[in-house]
């Protein structure tokens, strides 16, 4: 089983390095021997990439078929590597939540792989892209199976180095480079507490690996727990951008948007959730660790919301909307349902990845990601209408599809907080969850009527995308509908009345405002009715400008010091050293001009003087 799970690592790894070295070439041997089917189909970077994926794909089928015909973990462990004090365990650990997220990862790059294909077709870099995307797939899968929390940490990193290439992968445009830095440098800085995280509980407990930790964490300190938690929660804020390292992620849509969906729905923010989820017992260890996140989720999840409420493009719509479905899972995880959350992480990740590639066949039929310009898509996009209605309906959480079973797990969990978070903390998570799901569907039923329903309010031609684009999202659409049924065999993932009403309720409150004030008139934007606050909203309620004023400033400022001091004491320290040392050379240089007679005045002179010395003094 582990060497299965280890080859569904290694088979998008192989495939990033054969994309690098040998794709251009495969589409020249493609083109000259003509082989059959579309032009898209002969590009050797797709070949390689999409099937490497599409194998890692059938092996994560298999892993997870075979721990649900025979659950229980198995380990595996390739070698040791001796470091003088704790070794650092090469291997991997495959058990039920490691094996379903695993399938949700590869099905996701598979459909963003085949979905880039024709995104990309014109791109002169897609050979690098493809080959990031895959090398990305595979730090995602080494961060699920790895069975160290040192290994665990080569993949979280290595996910970070992908999404600053592919975020700016259109590094011409000066946004996107900025966009990447952000986000490279955003998400460092949770990743050092992060590490030290690690090094407290696995130095705590005399091991790195992942099941001796958690089978020691009850023999540590608390303070030693609480610690390591917190510190791992730093790197969760950033890799699944919350409050407050989630800025980068909004900034994240100047990247291609098959990546958007990539990191928003399978990779890179999901690690975060996955991590606390994996490493659980820890956290219930440390309850004040899970009132921090809690605290956290509830900042995260309703300031997102009603930031997706006012933004004028779609995918940053999408963006927030992201990280407001990231707080629910944290939010999960705070009051205690585990695999509520790992529900919720699992349908997010279908109708997400849904949302965004659909997103994207809008945007390459209008050529725009303003929702202004959208509209009347409804009939000249039949596959992507439909597909991107199941994910909306997902997203807010209408029966009988996906979201409607993983978010109600959680809002039960939270009316019934068994994690031991104070009471004050618990209710907060609860009132926020409710209140989120009233601006969720406002959002969200807004974005819809926006780009599918009224007029087209742009010049462009309507038409379905390109094939490869659309079955992908269709394909999507599938789990999205259907996924949320594959829990009612646990009692604590069905459905409860009380709290599926009440979420309904506000639901249908929220969609129906957002509705009513679009049917006053279609032409115009509903978020207009929110006045002054869209501003406020629109901005993130300027978070951004805050640490730019913050954080930035004071930076800049210390940078331009430093510069100065440098320039006008260090450089001028050296230049008047090299001053010092020439006048000085000068005044030595005098006598040693090479005139003969110079040098024979100055021993003689030298010898009278050292013959009165000697008559004065003797």
């Amino acid at each position: 089983m582990t060497a299965l799970a280890a080859l569904t690592v290694l088979l998008p790894f192989v495939a990033a390095i054969a994309g690098m070295l040998l794709a251009p070439r495969l589409s020249r041997v493609l083109e000259a021997r003509r082989v059959p089917g579309p032009r898209s189909l002969r590009n050797g970077p797709a070949v390689i990439a999409a099937g490497a994926t599409a194998l890692a794909t059938l092996l994560a089928l298999i892993v997870a078929v075979t721990l649900w015909l025979d659950p229980g973990p198995r380990e595996g462990t390739l070698t040791l590597i001796p470091t003088g004090t704790l070794p650092i365990a090469v291997g991997l650990q495959v058990d039920g939540l490691a094996a379903v997220v695993a399938l949700m990862v590869c099905c996701v790059a598979l459909a963003v792989q085949v979905y880039s294909v024709v995104y990309l077709a014109s791109d002169p870099r897609y050979s690098s892209y493809a080959a990031f995307v895959s090398l990305f797939t595979a730090a995602m899968l080494l961060v699920v199976f790895a069975g160290d929390l040192l290994l665990l940490y080569v993949g979280w990193e290595v996910m970070g180095v992908c999404s600053y290439f592919l975020i700016g992968h259109h590094w011409e445009d000066r946004a996107n480079s900025r966009a990447a830095v952000k986000a490279f440098l955003v998400t460092r800085t949770g990743d050092v507490g992060f590490l030290f995280g690690i090094f407290v509980l696995g130095v705590g407990a005399g091991s790195f690996q992942i099941d001796e930790v958690l089978r020691r964490v009850g023999d540590l300190p608390d303070a030693t727990v609480l610690a390591g938690t917190l510190l791992l929660l730093a790197g969760v804020a950033g890799k699944s951008a919350q409050f407050p390292l989630h800025t980068w992620l909004p900034d994240a849509m100047a990247g291609p948007t098959p990546i958007s969906a990539l990191i928003h729905a399978a990779t890179m923010v999901a690690a975060g959730i996955y991590v606390v989820a994996r490493l659980y017992p820890a956290f219930l260890a440390a309850p004040t660790a899970l009132a921090v996140l809690g605290v956290m989720a509830a900042i995260s999840m309703l300031g997102a919301a009603l930031a997706a409420l006012a933004q004028a493009d779609l995918k940053r719509v999408l963006a927030y909307s992201t990280i407001s479905q990231l707080a629910y899972m944290a939010a999960g995880l705070a009051v205690g349902t585990r695999n509520g959350a790992v529900f919720h992480l699992l349908t997010h990740g279908a109708f997400k990845a849904l949302l965004f590639l659909a997103a994207g066949c809008v945007i390459y039929v209008t050529g725009t990601n303003m929702l202004r310009d959208h509209g009347g898509l409804r009939e000249a996009m039949p596959i992507t209408f439909w597909s991107m209605t199941i994910g909306f309906a997902a997203l807010v959480g209408l029966p009988p599809v996906s979201g409607f079973f993983s978010k109600d797990a959680i809002i039960e969990a939270a009316l019934h907080d068994e994690s031991g978070i104070p009471g004050a903390v618990a209710s907060v998570v609860l009132l926020t969850l409710l209140a989120t799901v009233a601006v969720t569907a406002a959002y969200a039923t807004r974005a819809w009527l926006m780009t599918f329903f009224g007029e087209a309010r742009s010049r462009f031609n309507p038409r379905e995308a390109p094939r490869l684009m659309s079955w992908p999202v269709a394909a999507l659409a599938v789990p999205s509908a259907v996924l949320g049924f594959f829990g009612l065999g646990a009692p604590e993932l069905q459905p409860h009345f009380g709290s599926a009403a009440l979420s309904l309720l506000l639901a249908a409150a929220g969609g129906y405002g957002a509705y009513a004030i679009w049917r006053r008139d279609p032409a115009r934007d509903p978020a207009r009715v929110l006045g002054p606050a869209r501003v406020t909203f629109e901005r993130a309620f300027f978070v951004d400008e805050i640490y730019a004023r913050a954080v930035v400033a004071p930076v800049r400022a210390l940078a331009h010091a430093v510069v100065s001091v440098d320039d006008r004491v260090i450089d001028r320290a050296v230049e008047r050293s090299a001053d010092l040392a020439r006048s000085i050379g000068g005044l030595l240089r005098r006598p040693q001009n090479g005139n003969p007679q110079t040098y024979l005045t100055g021993l003689l002179a030298g010898m009278v003087v050292i013959v009165l010395a000697v008559v004065i003094l003797v």
